[in-house]
């Protein structure tokens, strides 16, 4: 059998995206060229790699293999190319790099624009995904790095300190809860609640915590952002969990409330999560150095 480049790319992008067409598209190939590709790895192997579904695609267990394989065989071409390009004036590559809600809207945004504004040659893949998808990703090695919250078990892998991030509850101000200095999440329950879009590692985690207690949260409405969950917020369509340095930055103006949540899972660590930075691509490990130096 054999696989070029490209197939190992596609295959990649597909598992990471869910989906043969974003898989494709990523790829900056047509749906229909990138599922003969993925069909002809199949009949050379043998076996079936994605499970096919009307959510989209998953990988089975020759999937994964293949998955994990190809990862390896791109990182260490980028690693060569790298540090080949290190002798033609300046690293190039892209870096692949996932975080969860507050990391994407809240820290990454200030960093990441001056760090490629002085890398021109050095293109970012961000993606958001939950702390625990993060981990099994940077394992995996279809991520380079990830940012990530200390609950998760990222045992086996190297963590850097990077910020910590405090969950507070927001509130329209003179609401009844406005009056307490701490609150448990279990206890807003009953509010109705205006949450992030499906599928943010935010409020897949809320909804993890809600389940322990038998409950969900009532979500109003779901939003794409921070900023636009507090002005819902202060409109009264409802209570919601944002980050503390969102809370100060929109109460200058907005007319709301914060209470600390007394959830162990309120604050947390966000580390930079990698398998070995001495074994990185050149280019990967110079944003991860830089991010690692900008902690506080």
């Amino acid at each position: 059998m054999r696989f070029d480049l490209t197939d190992l790319r596609l295959f990649l992008a597909t598992v990471e995206t869910g989906s043969i067409t974003r898989g494709a598209e990523r790829s900056a190939m047509v749906l229909a060229s990138a599922s003969a590709r993925i069909k002809g790895m199949e009949d050379a192997l043998g076996v079936p790699l994605l499970l096919r579904g009307r959510g989209g695609v998953s990988p089975t267990p020759a999937g994964h293999s293949l998955a994990h394989h190809a990862a390896l065989v791109l990182g260490q071409l980028e690693v060569m190319v790298g540090e080949l390009a290190s002798y033609a004036g300046g690293l190039k590559g892209q870096v692949r790099l996932l975080a969860n809600t507050a990391a994407i809207s809240e820290f990454l945004p200030d960093l990441l624009g001056p760090w490629l504004a002085e890398h021109p040659n050095i293109d970012i893949d961000l993606a958001e995904r939950p702390s625990h998808s993060i981990v099994r990703a940077v394992a995996e090695g279809t991520a380079d790095a990830g940012i990530v919250a200390d609950w998760a078990n990222s045992e086996g892998l190297q963590l850097l300190p990077f910020r910590v991030d405090r969950l507070v509850l927001v509130l329209p101000r003179g609401h009844r809860l406005a009056q307490r200095r701490v609150v448990a999440f279990e206890e807003t329950l009953d509010e109705p609640f205006v949450g992030l879009a499906e599928g943010t590692a935010l409020q897949a985690h809320l909804a993890l915590n809600a389940a322990s207690s038998h409950r969900k949260p009532r979500l109003r409405i779901r939003l794409g952002s921070f900023d636009a969950v507090c002005r819902l917020v202060a409109g009264g369509a409802g209570i919601g969990v944002v980050s503390d340095t969102a809370f100060r930055r929109c109460r200058r103006s907005m007319a709301i409330s914060r209470v600390a949540l007394s959830d162990s899972w309120a604050e947390r660590q966000l580390g930079i999560c990698i398998r070995d930075l001495a074994k990185l691509p050149a280019h990967a490990r110079k944003l991860v150095e830089y991010l690692a130096d900008q902690r506080s």
